[in-house]
């Protein structure tokens, strides 16, 4: 035989058995409820990265080696399934539309719902969702998320809180913010919560989600809850990043040069300067000295440093079947861009679940936070209108405390040793425990027992050459509190499903117990500056105040979930709310509400639709009521107040400048919405809709009282207010395939917030700036429509001004100027809509989130526009534009030596421009180590990522370039942008 033909046999031989161990599948695939063929499955063989997807036809083909192959089919909106192929070569996959959505459990307070079953207005947020972006605050992470949450932070400093308000103001005295309910506990403050330990958050807006808290939830519920142990292994998680923050958009002050300008063109308007050579006669010695040895000074560069953030938590979740437990500890540091503006918070979380025989179960949350604060002075008023001429040190090296010689300490004074000092400590403890019964299948017994202990105190030291004493005798202060609010539960829920017809019967009884009380002191001159606050017996001038305060809230209220084949949906809730707050004979009020839904998809006309997969529409009306007004309005208290017999002192008391009202009863809000849920495409577009109005009366206004009644106002029922909105969320899942998924999430929102009636009938409150038909909050003033320019003088000299004078609106076209007439609303601080766009691409093991965020039609009173001092005196922001006859500038008016800011005529109308603004908030871009990669350690996964927080923003007013609009105006506490790296480990 020769060695050719023993070769061909050979190669023969490896071909065939080639051919036996690699084989062709062909198959196609369909949905399994309506027998659809499903374009562009993904099918992956199993342990590999082989894989196809289904043609226009649902059909596939794939090559594939061994007869015990098992296929991974993937698809948007089903489950997954996995196929073992064995030896076949012709299959045929079904797969089932995935209504995990619809199956989610959504918490609605005392209890939880299918999302497919809700009726009113209710946003859920997945912990992880809130833990993408690094914060002290977990709201911070769903800014313009959620449609119809107005969320602002209050400013830049250090651990500062957020603003938010949930479908617009209501009140307009009373308190506007949510509820915040923690593991079934009402708390205070979101920000002691590290969001790593939130396993969800519910935003309950409507009147039909709210109502079950009564009185509590008028304003909106936030409801949180956090992470509980697990059974079987114990995993643990680290998760940890550090980040360096810097000032975002500041307005700059104008350089020396500019300055020296400025005080030029002040004094020539007069007569007093001409040229260079009469700088002698307008500048001090000091001043003048400077300008010739150039000695310059930029004080915003000097008072601001890069701040940073770093936060370490670490998470154990364990338990067997009876006992689940999880245990957190948290470090959050802050630093802000200011010296001696940081904050430490330690954490520590244990929740603890625990079973008993079979009718039982019983379990605790609680969490201990401490916080550690320094408190800066702000120093950017002074900052920001110093001269900018001079030095630091004087020729010895030592700090000069008056720069040129002035009336006024250096900005920089409190940075100095042993000048300024304001340390707070804070202690907060949650604690909540229940105990639950479930005698059988359906019924539900339970009693919570909530308990929310405070307690903080505030030391501060300014010595005599600090910001706050400026050369007078130096002071220090100590206040302290404690507060605890007890809130004891008792509910029972029966759930029962009868052929067609199933409901949830709910009975709450509820008892709110809250006191607090607190002390302040003070003293002056004292011994020793290392003595900071804590030697205030050695001080002179001592004053020392306490107080108390206590109130209770009772309550009683049910609630009916019922549907009717599982698509025709009611809830139906009532409560009764009795509170110490209000006067004898109105503390009691009912508050009722009912919501009805229709899963229109679930009729057999769209059971088969290929466009919508999922259609609901609901209607929700109810009343809700609200007592946020202090404690003992409804009396009259008295204070001390000076008094002498001759040159005696003596004991006098009188009463307070705001009188009791003895006819104190419920404000009261009737809410409608309207809403719409759909999903189309299999899922792969969801879409939520609602519109609602809500209407508030009986408002708890403070009301101003002529002088001779001896008293300034008091608290009455009186006025009302309109909201309505519109509130939009879509969610797409634009790719999805095997390598790659890109989803896009959009959110808008829109309200329409007014006030309808004023005390007696009024009109308007011009005092308060309370306008009926306008916002709460709105600004009433002269428009400005620019400077008089030299063309103009004729004109001008009609209204008794000149060119480079201030030019406002003759609204009525008299001929003349004056406030009752020729005023107008500007503007107000409430948007014309909000709303985010945000991208999450995924690419293998790597993740990119990019989020921008929207905040239009508002008006911003900035105060850096109304800085401007045309004496020259001060210094002024750059960005001010001001009139002289070779500048004919429209925006402001001409410096002059002799008329302060405030003594110019219209100068209050200067500070008004549109806030609108757009900002890219977040942009997140991640990589997860492959799991393969950690399958034979100890570690299951791990999350390397890095993030810009406020990295850019734009806009709309050019007066807005140096400035973050999201500070509302102010200039103290600027806004940060933060840079992190960050870890997520999980063991």
């Amino acid at each position: 035989m020769s060695k050719f033909y023993l070769l061909t046999v050979g190669v023969c031989f490896f071909c065939s058995f080639l051919s036996a161990q690699t084989r062709k599948i062909s198959g196609q695939v369909t949905d399994a409820k309506s027998g659809e063929t499903l374009i562009g499955v993904s099918i992956l063989v199993k342990g590999t990265s082989q894989g196809t997807s289904t043609d226009t036809n649902g059909k596939f083909s794939l090559n594939i080696s061994g007869s015990e192959t098992v296929l991974v089919v993937n698809y948007v909106g089903y489950l997954k399934k996995e196929v073992n192929a064995g030896n076949q070569t012709q299959l045929q996959i079904k797969l089932t539309p995935n209504e995990t959505a619809l199956s989610e459990v959504v918490v609605i307070g005392y209890g939880t719902v299918k999302k497919r079953d809700l009726t009113g207005s209710v946003v859920s947020v997945k912990g992880e969702d809130i833990a993408k972006v690094p914060s002290s605050n977990p709201l911070e992470s769903i800014q313009g998320k959620v449609p119809g949450v107005d969320i602002t932070r209050s400013s830049g400093a250090a651990s500062s809180g957020v603003n938010i308000n949930i479908r617009g103001t209501r009140s307009i005295s009373a308190g506007n913010g949510p509820l915040i309910i923690v593991d079934g506990v009402q708390y205070s403050s979101l920000q002691d919560l590290n969001p790593n330990d939130i396993a969800s958050m519910e935003i309950l807006k409507d009147a039909s989600s709210t109502a079950i808290y009564g009185s509590r939830g008028a304003n909106g519920v936030i409801l949180i809850t956090t992470k509980k142990g697990i059974s079987g292994l114990a995993t643990v998680s680290l998760n940890t990043y550090y980040g360096v923050s810097k000032v975002s958009r500041y307005p700059s002050v104008m350089n020396a040069e500019q300055y020296i300008e400025q005080r030029r063109q002040a004094n020539r308007t007069t007569g007093n300067w001409s040229s260079p050579a009469d700088d002698v006669k307008i500048f001090n010695s000091a001043e003048y000295t400077a300008i010739q040895n150039k000695e310059y000074l930029d004080y915003q560069d000097l008072i601001f440093h890069d701040g940073s953030q770093q936060d370490y938590q670490l998470g154990v979740r364990a338990g067997t079947e009876k006992t689940k437990v999880y245990f957190s500890l948290d470090y959050l540091d802050e630093k802000g861009v200011l010296k001696m503006d940081k904050s430490s918070r330690y954490t520590a979380r244990l929740n603890l679940d625990q079973s008993i025989g079979k009718y039982f179960t019983t379990g605790m949350q609680g969490q201990f936070t401490h916080y550690e604060q320094d408190n800066r002075r702000d120093p950017l008023n002074q900052v920001n209108k110093i001269s900018p001429l001079g030095t630091l040190y004087d020729n010895e090296g030592k700090f000069i405390v008056y720069p040129l010689a002035g009336t006024f300490v250096s900005p920089l004074a409190d940075e100095q040793p042993d000048v300024y000092s304001n340390q707070t400590i804070i202690n907060r403890t949650l604690l909540s425990a229940y105990m639950e019964f479930k005698p059988f299948k359906g019924l539900v017994a339970r009693s919570n027992l909530g308990v929310n202990l405070n307690s903080d105190r505030t030391g501060t030291y300014a010595d005599r050459f600090s910001l706050d004493r400026n050369g007078s005798v130096p002071k220090a202060t100590y206040s302290a509190s404690n507060g605890h609010l007890i809130n004891i539960e008792n509910y029972i829920t029966y759930t029962k499903e009868i052929k067609d017809h199933a409901f949830t019967v709910t009975g709450i009884n509820s008892l709110l117990y809250n006191r607090s009380d607190n002390i302040a002191a003070s003293g002056e001159n004292q011994l020793l500056k290392s003595q900071l606050f804590y030697g205030l017996g050695n001080t002179q001038n001592q004053a020392v105040n306490t107080a108390y305060t206590m109130n209770n809230l009772i309550s009683f209220a049910g609630r009916l979930n019922y549907a009717y084949k599982g698509k025709y949906l009611l809830t139906a809730t009532g409560r009764t709310d009795g509170s110490s707050k209000l006067a004898e004979g109105n503390k009691w009020a009912f508050f009722p509400s009912a919501a009805v839904a229709w899963r229109v998809s679930d009729e057999q006309f769209l059971k088969d639709n290929k466009i919508i997969s999922d259609l609901k529409l609901k209607y929700s009306y109810g009343i809700a009521g609200s007592d946020n007004i202090n404690s003992y309005s409804t009396q009259s208290s008295l204070s001390r107040i000076g008094f002498a017999y001759d040159d005696a002192p003596a004991l006098a008391y009188g009463y307070s400048p705001r009188v009791g009202n003895l006819d104190l009863t419920w404000e009261k809000t009737k809410t409608s919405d309207f809403g719409l849920e759909i999903a189309l495409f299999k899922n792969r577009i969801t879409a939520t809709v609602d519109y609602y109005d809500s209407k508030t009366y009986d408002l708890l206004l403070n009301r101003s009282l002529p002088p001779t009644d001896g008293v300034i106002s008091v608290i009455q029922n009186i006025a009302k207010t309109r909201n309505k909105g519109i509130e939009v969320y879509i969610s797409s899942k634009n790719i999805v395939n095997k390598d790659f998924q890109w989803t896009t999430n959009i959110s808008f929102s829109r309200n329409r917030e007014k006030i309808v009636e004023l005390a007696g009938g009024a009109q308007s409150d011009v005092l308060n700036s309370w306008f009926v038909g306008s916002p709460i909050q709105s600004f009433y003033d002269y428009e400005k429509i620019g400077i008089w320019q030299t063309a103009d003088a004729a004109e001008a000299a009609k209204y008794g001004q000149k060119p480079g004078d201030i030019r406002v609106s003759d609204l009525n076209n008299d001929g003349k100027i004056d406030a009752t007439n020729d005023r107008k609303i500007i503007g107000t601080n409430r948007p014309d809509w909000s709303g985010g766009l945000e991208n999450t691409f995924t690419y293998k093991a790597w993740d990119l989130n990019i989020y921008l965020f929207a905040r239009m039609g508002q008006t911003v009173y900035a105060e850096f526009l109304r800085r401007y001092d045309p004496q020259g005196i001060n210094n002024s922001s750059t960005i001010i534009n001001y009139w002289t006859p070779e500048n004919a500038s429209n925006d402001f008016p001409r410096p002059n030596k002799n008329i302060s800011f405030n003594s110019t005529l219209y100068s209050t109308s200067l500070g008004y421009t549109d806030g609108s603004f757009i900002r890219l908030r977040n942009i997140t871009l991640g990589y997860t180590v492959p799991k393969n990669t950690l399958e034979k350690s100890f570690i299951k996964s791990v999350r390397i990522y890095a993030t810009a927080r406020n990295p850019f923003t734009y806009t709309k007013s050019s007066l807005l370039k140096e400035y973050d609009p999201e500070r509302g105006g102010s200039e103290g506490a600027p806004m940060t942008k933060l840079y992190t790296v960050g870890l997520n480990v999980t063991f």
